[in-house]
């Protein structure tokens, strides 16, 4: 009996590689392209067109090789490639039915587009009979590939070059389904050579993905950002009604002109910082994203050089022009980590254009407390050779606005000398004069000198009381 099981084995098996072989010798596989493209676009649920000729061989089991593919849906590409080959079960075959086992991809640019309301380019049509299609794929690679994701409620799209990707038992529940992360499964290697966002770019871009039960954990992030090292977790769990995100990590040695640069200011600075965040949020629309915004976040550095202007001259000589603004020179660090949302609107840079020279910050620190889309001031401040700036004060996120944002100049106690409030909306900021406390027969620099000599006995009001040590 085992002897004659054996011999019917081997007779399916060379039956098998015999259609096999005659397809491969004896049919024109491009004579039947219309047929391979209707029947992956079925498989897919989108558009597959082939420009290029298509190969057939064994490697094992059916492997089909397609030339200039392009995969569209609802008009739009979603996934354009130089070659792909398709692994195809022969059994499945016998019986007419398209099995995809692999699928590789070279020199590939795959498009992934959201809309306001959460719809990705690749789902079916709303409205249309149709759900998503059932995957099962076992192995999926691609190599020199380009990513594109653009997101209708962020500014810039994220774009990834260079990349290769190795995945493993891709999985996709057919039919119609609340959310697609509900549906699929996976688990992936990725590394890119580039990664951009706006003038943001990150290079040597490398993690670990894995998708399951709505559940999708980006880990660990590790990337190059303008020579310096960031390592960051993600995860997104789509498994309730209600998204959740949370991301956390940190950059270290970032060059602080990089971070100008990428800010959008015109400022030139030297010297290098260190960035850390933890934030969650959740929400399907981008004002429930913001409300529900928490968390933390830090820019650090120390030994810092701010070009155009030399801080402490300007500080000497406020008391004679009365037109130094203490909201431009605490711009330095208020366009830190939450800096982005300050250059919609109003220039906070007049300091820094053309008055010449340059400061030396001995220490910056700006630490934010983020709850429910406003960020609340934690420890913000900044020490140059002869002075120390605070701030104080919420950013509103959610209604755009400054609330009650305070600079001020303090003395060795951390008493205001001088102070100037900011508030209104962050496009068209209401930025009232500054108001000298202490009236002086010298220049303010020589009062923040003497610290509380000039009080002696006197109280005050403490306005800063943070890590930022007075300068001696």
């Amino acid at each position: 009996m085992a002897r004659l099981f054996k011999i019917i084995s081997l007779a399916v098996v060379g039956l098998l590689a015999a259609t096999a072989l005659g397809m491969l010798f004896f049919v024109d596989a491009n004579a039947h392209k219309p047929r391979l493209e209707a029947a992956v676009s079925k498989a897919l649920g989108m558009q597959l067109t082939i420009a290029g000729p298509v190969g057939l061989s064994l490697a094992p089991g059916l492997l089909v090789t397609l030339a200039d593919v392009q995969v569209r849906n609802r008009g739009a590409d979603v996934v354009t490639a130089r070659q792909a080959r398709l692994g195809i079960g022969l059994l499945p075959l016998l019986t007419g039915e398209v099995r995809i086992t692999s699928l590789a991809l070279d020199q590939a640019r795959v498009m992934v587009a959201r809309d306001r309301d959460g719809h990705f380019n690749f789902e079916p049509a709303r409205g249309a009979a149709a759900g998503l299609p059932a995957l099962d794929w076992p192995r999926v690679s691609l190599s020199n590939t380009a990513f594109v994701y653009a997101d209708a409620r962020m500014a810039h799209p994220i774009e990834a070059d260079g990349c290769r990707v190795a995945m493993q038992g891709l999985r996709l529940s057919g039919g119609a389904q609340a959310s697609l992360m509900q549906a699929v499964s996976f688990g992936a290697e990725v590394s890119c050579a580039a990664l951009r966002r706006g003038a943001g770019k990150f290079a040597g871009l490398k993690f670990s993905a894995e998708a399951q039960g709505g559940v999708l954990q980006i880990k660990p992030i590790t990337l190059l950002a303008f020579d310096a090292k960031g390592a960051w977790r993600v995860s997104a769990d789509y498994s309730a009604a209600v998204p959740r995100y949370a991301l956390e990590g940190s950059f270290t040695q970032l060059p602080i002109d990089e971070l100008f640069k990428a800010l959008a200011l015109k400022q030139t600075a030297a010297g290098r910082v260190d960035l850390s965040a933890t934030l969650s949020l959740q929400g399907k629309t981008e004002n429930a994203l913001r409300q529900s915004l928490a968390g933390r976040v830090s820019l650090r550095g120390k030994d810092l050089t701010l070009n155009g202007s030399d801080l402490d001259q300007a500080f000497a000589r406020f008391e004679a022009s009365q037109s130094f603004s203490l909201i431009d020179a605490g711009a330095f660090f208020i366009v830190g980590p939450l800096g982005l949302v300050l250059t919609k609107g109003y220039d906070f840079a007049n300091l820094y254009q053309g008055s010449g020279g340059s400061s030396r910050i001995q220490t910056l620190v700006s630490d934010w407390k983020l709850e429910r889309g406003v960020a609340q001031a934690q420890d913000v401040a900044m020490a140059t050779q002869a002075n120390r700036v605070a701030l104080q004060g919420r950013l509103d996120f959610v209604g755009e606005r400054f609330d009650a944002v305070t600079m001020a100049l303090v003395d060795a106690k951390g008493c205001a000398r001088l102070k100037q409030k900011v508030g209104g909306s962050f496009r068209q900021p209401e930025v009232e004069k500054p108001n000298l406390l202490v009236s002086l027969a010298g220049p303010a620099l020589g009062l923040l000198k003497k610290g509380g000599e000039l009080l002696l006995g006197q109280e005050c009001e403490v306005f800063y009381a943070g890590s930022v040590a007075a300068p001696p």
